[in-house]
């Protein structure tokens, strides 16, 4: 377990964010980790969690997955002591879907919310007060899938790095204002728990970034801020420099682009 974090103090913050636990949650949230990198990483998530002091109830689900079932890592039951809902899943098999969006829709099997909200293990949440309650009040208002800005945090500080971190948000703008796509991330957006297995049992969604066009080609109410209250920080500490791998990063996203177009049946 990560030192650098008050254990005791996020087993207290999950307990009373949680409220009692014999009523259902306004909100879920649901966070994959991957055992082979997010373990320690995740901790720091939860920290930023549980700063959350508003009206609302919130329970943690987190889906341990990618790990030997004859070694299961001892961090499991430490964050079960924690106060966290742990679903443990060895390997995640979602035939046609990618690991961690399987690990979502794994978890929508164990929350006790329709409401769910999504991180990845490695995010962090400058202010959660904000956010949380814009999620909720965004569902109050009817819609079905909220989201809001992403920034990076944990970057390498050069030139190329800069170019390519500036393109993607300049992509992203492009297709939320001028083209009218909604760019949700898996690091960050809430979803209708009914409205997200339906999507998926349809063959309508196999990663992330389907998400909020395959809502919208449904019709359902999407919600989008770029507020800075609201906004999500991820990491992109895997994010290596270089110009030869800028002009690849270039050709990837053209490569998500088109398979970010929703399919047409429903």
């Amino acid at each position: 377990m990560d030192k650098s974090v008050d254990l005791e103090a996020i087993r207290q913050g999950l307990i009373r964010i949680r409220g009692d636990p014999s009523s259902r949650p306004d909100g879920s949230v649901v966070i994959p980790v991957n055992a082979a990198e997010d373990l320690g990483m995740v901790l720091q998530l939860l920290n930023d969690l549980v700063g959350y002091s508003g009206r609302y109830r919130f329970e943690v689900v987190l889906v341990v997955n990618n790990y030997s079932p004859e070694h299961p890592p001892e961090e499991i039951e430490g964050y079960r002591h924690l106060g966290a809902n742990v679903l443990a899943v060895p390997e995640i098999q979602s035939p046609g879907i990618e690991v961690i969006l399987g690990a979502r829709l794994a978890g929508m099997e164990v929350v006790h919310s329709e409401k769910t909200i999504h991180f990845d293990a490695d995010c962090r949440i400058p202010n959660i007060n904000a956010l949380f309650d814009w999620i909720m009040e965004a569902f109050k208002s009817g819609a079905q899938l909220a989201y809001s800005h992403v920034s990076y945090y944990d970057f390498l500080k050069i030139p190329s790095v800069y170019t390519r971190i500036a393109v993607h948000h300049l992509i992203r703008w492009i297709k939320r204002n001028l083209l009218g796509i909604p760019t949700t991330r898996g690091s960050n957006y809430a979803i209708d728990r009914s409205l997200f297995l339906a999507l998926a049992r349809a063959g309508k969604i196999s990663v992330d970034f389907q998400v909020g066009p395959e809502v919208k080609a449904c019709g359902a109410q999407i919600a989008y801020t770029d507020h800075p209250d609201m906004r999500v920080l991820t990491s992109g500490r895997k994010i290596r420099g270089g110009w030869f791998r800028f002009v690849r990063y270039l050709l990837f996203r053209l490569r998500v682009n088109l398979k970010s177009i929703p399919s047409q049946s429903y």
